[in-house]
């Protein structure tokens, strides 16, 4: 059990920080990069939001284990 708390700390930290991106190019305020097809398309934040969510779900599971 001990491996896998920094396992799910990490991969939490990863998710919730990527769901971030997703939800700033999906709402528009990160326009990076140009080309993205994520851009200012709202499914995108939709995506982002879940993952986040799903990430802090990982953190909590990591820090009570």
């Amino acid at each position: 059990m001990s491996v896998l708390r920094p396992v799910l700390q990490v991969v939490g930290i990863l998710a919730v920080l990527m769901g971030l991106l997703w939800i700033g190019q999906g709402t528009g305020l990160v326009m990076w990069p140009r080309e993205s097809f994520m851009l200012a398309e709202r499914q995108w934040a939709f995506n982002g939001a879940v993952l986040a969510g799903v990430g802090a779900v990982l953190l909590l599971l990591g820090r009570r284990r």
